[in-house]
């Protein structure tokens, strides 16, 4: 009875204001005002091709993941991203980034990051398998002129030239 209790009290919880707490978090590590980006146009719908037990699947995160061996990410408006191969041993993967609590994923990388978990799916025939690389980025930049023309088009470019027919993006 309890826990239902418990369960009951965090119903009657507000929902959480992530663009007060965004410009809240900003703040208190002394950077500018966060600017949010309005797109205007939208993506077109399209619908998968085949199934997705038959789909090689593409993963893009911005947790600032990067693998053991590669320079991690070391700035605010960095636009470089990392391939990290689909194989790679989670114990090999690191997290940094400027704008989130990483206690958990440097725990589980996979919570930002879910390399092992589409392996998983690959592995239960849920999907068809993962593309032969992952890309990821830090995210919190500020300049969408630069991500639009710098870092969007190169990992375009990466998973078109993987081959992948879905691709699962994961902000943090």
């Amino acid at each position: 009875m309890q826990g239902n209790e418990q369960n009951k009290g965090q119903n009657n919880r507000p929902p959480v204001d992530y663009i007060e707490r965004t410009r809240e978090q900003y703040a208190s590590l002394g950077y500018p005002p966060y600017a949010w980006v309005s797109n205007e146009d939208t993506a077109p719908f399209v619908p998968l091709r085949k199934p997705l037990g038959e789909s090689r699947i593409g993963l893009i995160g911005s947790g600032g993941i990067y693998m053991e061996g590669q320079v991690a990410f070391h700035y605010r408006d960095d636009i470089s991203f990392r391939m990290i191969p689909r194989d790679v041993p989670v114990r090999k993967l690191r997290a940094t980034h400027f704008a989130y609590d990483l206690t958990h994923a440097r725990e589980d990388p996979n919570v930002v990051f879910p390399l092992a978990t589409l392996r998983d799916l690959a592995r239960l025939s849920r999907i068809g398998e993962v593309g032969p690389n992952a890309y990821t980025f830090m995210g919190g930049i500020y300049s969408a002129r630069k991500v639009r023309e710098v870092l969007a088009p190169a990992l375009a470019d990466h998973i078109q030239r993987d081959e992948v027919d879905v691709v699962i993006l994961v902000p943090v």
